[in-house]
């Protein structure tokens, strides 16, 4: 043990590993003690290490890193294009009114209702606080009036958007670990359904479902429900959503066949959204793509960010030393290492923590099925939000539902966050059973 320790203690005196601790402590230097936004901070950490590393500034490989996540920068602009019509016609109110009209009688259904609303922005755009900032702000007053607290509510709310931020159709952390090692993000779905429905059913039915199965209020619902939309939903308001499914069944089912072109997930968002067009309603196109970008901007710099951090940890080694360590530790600390340093690294930003760390464990991880266990990596990273001191999602939920203290919400996260962290833990030990089962 002690030897092992020494070693341990060394290696960090090894140049890559101190290359390694100095990126680390001045990304979290300007981060946190300077107040940076995450890009500039993960900037400034890259220039620190390829300057100790006698690289220089290395101007090429910042802007080689920059444009690392390209692909996935042009899949979150047109997820949230796509977003922010579906937004601006008046679908996702309309929608959400349906579904809890529908259901309301049905307390079971309506808690995995309300919990797919929640879900479905982040399905769509792989960001956790595009749910909460629209189906999770919209479905707050709802689950109040339904009989559920305020902070159970609030943490609802936080626990679906994470999920949907990791769900397909796109899952930003994924996509990011799968760009890392050049893993084509194909054939994610079912993976992806697993790490999330599971867990989507445990929260609905342990959170919601009983804070609202004695609810017979109609009158007070009802009024909720105008006060939301007073659209019906009709064939020509979901067209954007239709379009979008019937691509990407396409994509799945019929690529490579002669009745089908490759449109790749930028071009279907693309084209969904232009079917907005057709869906019967007056909205202002101009203002609902400025307002995409706009909320897409952090994002994409946080990504442009941290590809330059991984081109200059490649550059000058520590890349390399982190996959060692990681493959000295024993079965046990790494797989605890995984659960512990994600989420926690993920505090800063889950998509640096999936990048950053990410790639390395699946690296480590290369004797299991590397599909499912950059799934379940993905989901461990997305913990980030939860934690504290930016605790991104029961911020906004918070916000949402006129709370002060974001931590009376984060406060209700603790156990579904731990179940969620099992939860991906359990998938990589039995990935290999499966993909086994599943493919």
């Amino acid at each position: 043990m002690g030897n092992s320790v020494d070693s341990g203690i060394m290696s960090w005196l090894w140049p890559e590993g101190f290359y390694t601790f100095l990126m680390i402590a001045v990304f979290v230097g300007a981060a946190f003690y300077f107040k940076l936004p995450v890009a500039v901070a993960m900037l400034f950490s890259a220039i620190a290490g390829a300057l100790a590393a006698g690289n220089g500034i290395a101007l090429r490989h910042l802007v080689e890193g920059e444009f690392g996540y390209l692909d996935t920068i042009m899949v979150i602009a047109t997820a949230m294009i796509f977003m922010k019509t579906i937004q601006k016609t008046g679908f996702l109110d309309a929608f959400s009114v349906w579904i809890i009209r529908r259901f309301r009688h049905v307390p079971v259904l309506l808690s995995l209702g309300i919990m797919f609303l929640i879900m479905a922005p982040g399905m769509i755009t792989g960001s956790s606080i595009a749910s909460v900032l629209t189906t999770g702000a919209l479905v707050a007053p709802v689950l109040v009036t339904l009989g559920v607290e305020s902070e159970k509510a609030g943490a609802v709310i936080a626990m679906g958007a994470l999920l949907g931020m990791v769900a397909p159709p796109v899952s930003i952390p994924t996509m990011m670990i799968c760009a890392g090692v050049d893993i084509p993000y194909v054939g994610f779905t079912i993976p992806l359904l697993v790490c999330t429905v599971p867990l989507a059913v445990l929260f609905a039915g342990f959170i919601i479902y009983p804070q609202i199965r004695h609810f017979n209020d109609e009158a007070a619902l009802e009024q909720q429900l105008e006060k939301m939309s007073t659209q019906r939903m009709t064939f020509r308001l979901s067209l954007p959503i239709v379009t979008l499914v019937v691509l990407i069944a396409a994509e799945q089912f019929l690529v490579g066949s002669k009745y089908w072109h490759f449109l790749g997930m930028p071009g279907i968002f693309l084209i969904s959204a232009a079917s907005g067009f057709l869906s019967g309603t007056r909205w202002n196109p101009v203002k609902a793509l400025s307002e995409a970008i706009e909320d897409s901007l952090p994002i994409m710099s946080i990504l442009m960010g941290v590809g330059m951090f991984i081109q200059i940890m490649a550059l000058n080694g520590s890349e390399g030393f982190v996959v060692v360590s990681a493959l000295s530790l024993p079965s046990w600390g790494l797989l605890l290492g995984i659960m512990v340093a994600m989420p926690v690294f993920g505090a800063v930003s889950a998509y640096g923590s999936a990048s950053v760390l990410g790639v390395p464990f699946l690296l480590a991880l290369l004797d299991y099925n590397v599909i499912i266990v950059a799934s379940a990596l993905g989901m461990l990273a997305s913990l980030g939000d939860l934690m504290p001191p930016g605790t991104l999602s029961p911020f906004f939920a918070a916000q949402a539902l006129g709370i002060d203290d974001r931590f009376r919400i984060a406060r209700h996260c603790f156990w579904p966050g731990l179940a969620v962290a099992c939860w991906g833990v359990a998938m990589i030990l039995l990935s290999n059973r499966i993909a086994h089962f599943l493919f």
